[in-house]
């Protein structure tokens, strides 16, 4: 019953979302910017995003190697691009999330499967908060200052719990009092996870934010080359900045991040002078980039299904 209310607000909210923006800019324009975009940038993006989710599989890799080294890189590889697909087609951006992790309990076990795929999305998360601060002072004074603060209260906020989950010692130290099944201490469920979250090991965390680091300015260049096919006029600088709140837009419950994602992108670039149609155009040029990657995750689905098929015995009786 729970998931089904779930699925029902993630419908509600990407109507809602779909219906204020196609109220408040001129849904024309917004597809005759598409349609004029340069396939050139385009085509760039999208393989750079393609390649991107071999960036991801293999911090994947490196924390699962933490637990579990006899997992393969080519089963995560695969499974990645399997969680592409249905995070493009699942009302979450994240649906993928929980498939790459039912997926590997086939593997491994299941707090190691659950815990690594949340430390694997948990280091992108980090690094991306960390590269927008960084670069926030050299752009901050052509941005609005609601937004400087959102970034900040966003970013820093997220960066203080990232380093909080991976401390462990205080949340265990907090929810130690709490029944079994709540508490991150001893053999409940979200305490095995936990476990595998901290036990991966600081090595293989810190090569997980080197990997992170990579994907994340190939992430920032993927936005902006969505930019230059649209001739937004914006600098490279400016998208390291506003990409943590792209990507954090995608957390929001939707349907593919549709709605969401063209909204926020008109709020962040408002303030440079971008036309509000141009802005709602990158946003959707990025989703579907998203969404052609996810029919690539589609084919590699379809080819494990017929390879299991096809391995499957023919069951006894049948002639």
């Amino acid at each position: 019953m729970k998931k089904h209310w779930m699925n029902i607000l993630r419908v509600a909210i990407t109507v809602a979302a779909l219906a204020f923006l196609f109220l408040t800019v001129d849904l024309r324009k917004v597809l005759g910017n598409l349609g004029e975009a340069n396939l050139f940038y385009l085509g760039a993006a999208f393989l750079l995003f393609v390649f991107s989710l071999g960036l991801r599989a293999y911090r994947w890799f490196v924390l699962l190697q933490g637990l579990d080294p006899e997992v393969p890189f080519g089963r995560l590889l695969r499974l990645y691009f399997v969680g592409q697909f249905f995070s493009s087609f699942l009302p979450s951006g994240y649906g993928g999330d929980v498939v790459r992790a039912l997926e590997l309990t086939q593997d491994t076990e299941s707090s190691a499967a659950i815990g690594t795929v949340l430390l694997d999305r948990a280091t992108g998360l980090l690094v991306n908060f960390a590269i927008g601060l960084i670069v926030l002072p050299f752009v901050a004074a052509r941005m609005e200052p609601w937004l400087v603060w959102l970034l900040i209260v966003v970013a820093g906020g997220g960066l203080i719990a990232g380093a909080l989950i991976l401390e462990g010692r205080l949340l265990r130290r907090i929810t130690g009092w709490l029944p079994a099944r709540l508490s991150l201490v001893g053999e409940g469920p979200l305490a095995k996870i936990y476990a595998a979250i901290t036990g991966c090991g600081w090595p293989a965390v810190l090569r997980a934010f080197g990997v992170s680091l990579a994907f994340n300015v190939l992430n920032v260049v993927i936005n902006w080359l969505c930019g230059q096919a649209l001739d937004i006029g914006v600098d490279l600088g400016y998208f390291f900045v506003v990409t943590p709140l792209l990507s954090v837009a995608t957390l929001v419950p939707s349907i593919g991040g549709w709605g969401i994602r063209e909204n926020v992108s008109r709020a962040l670039f408002a303030p440079t002078g971008a036309a509000e149609d141009v802005s709602a155009a990158l946003g959707a040029s990025i989703g579907l980039i998203t969404l052609a990657s996810g029919l690539v995750g589609g084919v590699v689905h379809g080819v494990e299904l017929l390879r299991g098929f096809r391995r499957k015995p023919p069951e006894e009786g049948v002639d």
